[in-house]
């Protein structure tokens, strides 16, 4: 083989790698992606027809809601502390138990004023006498008028020392000023406790107040009955609340404004310092026409809707009004008996043919 012909074939064999490499680098259509265009729009008579589902407008309950965060409350709480000093002489309570209010929960020694008490009232019979006595003498002149007003002055101040010392014996009494749930027990019998000695926290559990802010655009929109729904942490329950009072001004600094309702909680068993998700009705309307929020295309500041017609795509303008968290009511455009396209919205187009998956 001469020097040439060898130098031919290697520069053949040379352009045939480089072709081919260049070919492999060139973008091709990926066949798998053409076969499932095909199959999602299909194809009748050279026109792609697009799958979607649909709805049915019919007359339904819609609410505006807002959700925000909350806590629940006690309706009544206070630490329980005696009213005198004393040495703790009995503790009438089982903690985390319920006792009713006016029940004796503890009690410190009263035995000095116990005592005096007697004292007094032992005087309590010869008192009277004496103004009986001075009373029948002063009828028959026998004794100044100034003398039975002593005696009846010695009366009244004797009755008022002893009501004043049965005062301070309640004060060594520890009553249930409510109904409620007792908490640990701080003390024991024979401890000393004074006023500023807490004995337990006392809890009224139900009803439960649900305190929560909301911003101030919304603060005209919390009315004072108005109600409201939550949920906890762990619960699959939705519980139900009504509001009942209003804070007198919006914070200044976080320019909301704080609201509280209240919960029954007639078992009991929701727990006050829980965090709660309350959703809040702003305005309800029963018969609303409402579509998917995803059903709708702003446009050129407008809104717009496609309608299944005949087995095509016809867009509608509409005017919206409350929304939910899905939903959105129609005022104009849509009519009862409407079906309204909710899947594949981008690519539809006026007229473009149509077939409907699923209709709800």
């Amino acid at each position: 083989m001469n020097k040439k012909v060898k130098w031919g074939i290697i520069i053949g064999i040379g352009t045939v790698l480089i072709g081919g490499g260049i070919y492999s680098q060139l973008p091709k259509e990926n066949e798998e992606l053409v076969a499932a265009d095909k199959v999602m729009s299909g194809q009748r008579g050279g026109k792609k027809i697009l799958n979607v589902n649909a709805k049915v407008m019919k007359p339904q309950l819609l609410r505006d809601e807002i959700q925000i965060s909350g806590s629940l409350l006690p309706d009544e709480e206070v630490d329980l502390s005696f009213e005198t000093s004393g040495k703790i002489v009995e503790i009438n309570f089982e903690e985390g138990g319920f006792v009713k209010k006016g029940q004796l929960l503890a009690k410190v020694n009263d035995r000095p004023l116990q005592a005096q008490l007697q004292r007094l009232v032992s005087q309590l019979k010869l008192a009277e006498d004496r103004v009986f006595r001075q009373n029948a003498l002063l009828e028959r002149d026998a004794v100044s008028k100034e003398a039975y007003e002593q005696v009846k002055t010695d009366l009244a101040i004797l009755n008022a020392d002893i009501e004043l010392v049965k005062a301070n014996i309640l004060q060594t009494e520890l009553r249930a000023p409510f109904d409620g749930v007792i908490g640990l027990r701080q003390v024991s019998a024979g401890s000393y406790a004074s006023p500023t000695t807490i004995v337990a926290k006392l809890t009224k559990i139900f009803p439960l107040k649900v305190e929560f802010s909301v911003p101030e655009r919304y603060a005209n929109d919390v009315k004072i009955g108005a109600g409201l729904d939550f949920t906890l942490e762990g619960k699959l329950n939705t519980f139900h609340a009504k509001v009942y009072a209003r804070e007198s001004q919006i914070n200044p600094t976080t320019h909301t404004l704080t609201i509280r309702a209240l919960f029954p909680n007639t078992d009991g068993m929701v727990l006050p310092g829980r965090y709660a998700t309350i959703k809040l009705n702003k305005d309800e309307v029963k018969d609303a026409i409402a579509v998917p929020s995803e059903a709708i295309i702003p446009e050129m500041g407008k809104d717009k809707v496609f309608l299944y017609k005949s087995g095509k795509a016809e867009p509608v303008e509409i005017i919206t009004g409350i929304r939910s968290e899905a939903e959105v009511q129609v005022l104009q455009g849509l009519n009862i008996g409407d079906t309204i396209i909710t899947s594949g919205t981008l690519q539809l187009r006026t007229g473009m043919p149509i077939t409907l998956d699923a209709v709800h």
